[in-house]
């Protein structure tokens, strides 16, 4: 009797510990998956300081943050409407704008961030922003985003060179995506389209569908 009690004891003893064992590993796990790292391919265009974002104008201010997943219907809906303003205010170095291109809808999100990213390598970002929002496909993670349809929407804007098409086939950038999901989250952003301006979120009930109220919020802080 007494050695059934030892070997229970022992059994019990092995279990907590393989149950210690299994809780650390998952505390380690889910701090390192919540780590960025540039241990990678990262765009030139991007910095760490902001966020990983694509940043246009880096010198200027005031700074405006731009969330987007290139699948979300709602974000195809507000370049529409203020993303050729947005765009003049680039062109016009009226403010530092930084892309944040987000992944969370799916696989074909990250295959298009990272035709984005590619595009920005080429100094083509503003037009493959849009065409990819024109090109939007009617679902999600239909299987018409594929490296070969991303590539053409390239071509057709302009980007011709291998190198564009090296950087899309081999995804280049694609495990940047994941710095962006990581910096977004620290920032409290979790639906697209987001809209800072010098850290403040715009109103999205009324000022991202309304180009008037979208421009009276940019030249409140300080856009000219």
């Amino acid at each position: 009797m007494a050695t059934s009690s030892s070997g229970d004891k022992g059994t019990r003893n092995l279990v907590i510990i393989m149950v210690a064992f299994i809780v650390v590993v998952g505390v380690i796990f889910s701090i390192i998956s919540n780590r960025t790292s540039s241990n990678y391919s990262i765009p030139a265009a991007v910095s760490e300081a902001d966020g990983y974002g694509i940043v246009l104008n880096p010198t200027a201010t005031p700074k405006i943050d731009v969330y987007v997943d290139y699948q979300c219907p709602a974000c195809r809906t507000f370049e529409i409407l203020n993303g050729g303003y947005l765009n003049e205010v680039i062109a016009q170095n009226k403010a530092k704008v930084v892309f944040h291109p987000m992944t969370f809808i799916g696989p074909e999100s990250i295959l298009a961030a990272n035709a984005a990213a590619c595009s920005a390598d080429e100094n083509k970002f503003i037009d493959m922003n849009l065409a990819l929002f024109q090109n939007q496909p009617s679902g999600e993670n239909t299987g018409r985003w594929t490296n070969d349809s991303l590539i053409a929407i390239g071509n057709a804007v302009g980007i011709t060179s291998n190198t564009f098409n090296e950087c899309v086939n081999q995804g280049k950038y694609v495990k940047w995506t994941r710095n962006i999901t990581v910096e977004s989250g620290k920032a409290n952003v979790n639906s697209t389209p987001t809209v800072l301006v010098n850290g403040k979120p715009l109103d999205r009930d009324t000022e991202y569908g309304d180009p008037v109220k979208f421009k009276a919020a940019l030249a409140a802080a300080g856009v000219q």
